[in-house]
């Protein structure tokens, strides 16, 4: 219950009550799960794995940024705009879900440190399992009175988490064993997230009616305009605080506030109760817009005013190993000779041990 005031995404959940609608609508989201899941483990390789078991600071980063400042940031942004707490669930598991593969596209768009996105991404999805359950038990006690999070399906949500290691794994042996279909498994996952988010949008918007904007507070969109956009920036300075150069402060940023919204539908489609996810199943889906436009306008900011510094660092770097290979060469040139050879009177030759700096 609840107005546009009293910030309740539970409003007309009853549209959701066609069975075949909602059973397709089931499907889709489980086939969109499983191929966003496959182009993540096709983007896995095996020896970036062992370099990050060795270094573990894109497993550190995922670790802070998805399971520590997001969950944080949905659970005060739940507490300052006084949601209930249908509203309130659903901004906890978007805010406690790994991260998502926009951020892999946006990384290369940005010039980042495409290595590191893939493995903040594959890790966060795989301390998922463990993490996310702990982290919805945890922010979820503020409103344990409620029978919505007294019966918060926490084990539905963990099984939902492990049936996406099948895809993944799978995506990691087709790259290992087939690195061109992988390839191209990759970019269909990506184009994937664009169309499913679209026949999403479409298919919720049908079923929810033409009032669908009119039972959806300003709270909600408040936070789905600002929870990715804080995201955003509380990546930046993690990475800062790690003293990361900026091409991997860019990515690290991509990767705290871009999520999975696909897990997210999943799971509020496939755990919860139809009569109450039609108004919960529209905040992931208006975070998915507000991060994808976000993201396009740091993108654009970038092209506009940050290409041209990273392309002098660049110079930069390629120039300094010029002048120190001429100067390798130089001194090549100066430590050939073994000897002098000079002329001494009645006529002799005689060879003059030098030096050769090495």
């Amino acid at each position: 219950g609840g107005g546009p005031d009293g910030g309740s995404l539970s409003g007309d959940g009853e549209a959701f009550g066609d069975r075949s609608l909602s059973q397709g609508l089931s499907v889709l989201v489980g086939l969109a799960l499983c191929v966003t899941m496959l182009g993540l483990g096709c983007a896995v390789e095996l020896g970036q794995l062992g370099h990050q078991l060795r270094r573990p600071v894109g497993l550190l980063l995922a670790l802070l940024a998805q399971f520590v400042a997001m969950p944080l940031l949905a659970f005060l942004l739940a507490l300052i705009f006084a949601l209930d707490e249908v509203a309130a669930v659903a901004v906890l598991l978007c805010g406690c879900c790994p991260g998502g593969n926009l951020s892999n596209l946006m990384s290369v768009l940005v010039d980042g440190d495409m290595n590191l996105s893939i493995i903040m991404t594959a890790s966060s999805t795989l301390l998922a399992l463990f993490l996310m359950p702990l982290c919805l038990w945890i922010y979820s006690r503020h409103w344990i009175n409620t029978a919505l999070v007294r019966l918060l399906p926490l084990g539905a949500v963990s099984l939902t988490l492990g049936s996406t290691l099948l895809p993944i794994g799978l995506g990691v042996l087709i790259r290992y064993r087939h690195p061109r279909a992988a390839d191209l498994l990759v970019k269909i996952s990506l184009w994937s997230l664009l169309v499913t988010l679209v026949i999403l949008f479409i298919l919720t918007g049908t079923m929810l009616g033409p009032d669908l904007l009119a039972h959806i507070p300003a709270s909600v969109y408040a936070i789905a305009v600002l929870m990715p956009l804080a995201g955003y920036a509380l990546g930046y300075g993690l990475a800062t605080v790690f003293k990361m150069p900026p091409h991997c402060r860019r990515t690290v940023s991509l990767e705290t506030g871009c999520q999975n919204v696909q897990l997210c539908t999943a799971i509020l489609k496939l755990t919860f109760p139809p009569e109450l996810i039609g108004g919960m199943y529209m905040f992931p889906l208006l975070y998915a817009l507000f991060q994808s436009a976000e993201a396009g306008l740091f993108v654009l900011v970038y092209k506009m005013y940050g290409r041209d510094s990273y392309k002098q660092d660049t110079l930069g770097e390629e120039e300094d190993t010029d002048i120190s290979y001429k100067k390798l060469k130089e001194e090549e040139v100066a430590d050939t000779s073994y000897g002098t050879v000079t002329t001494e009177e009645h006529n002799s030759i005689q060879m003059e041990p030098t030096q050769t700096a090495l």
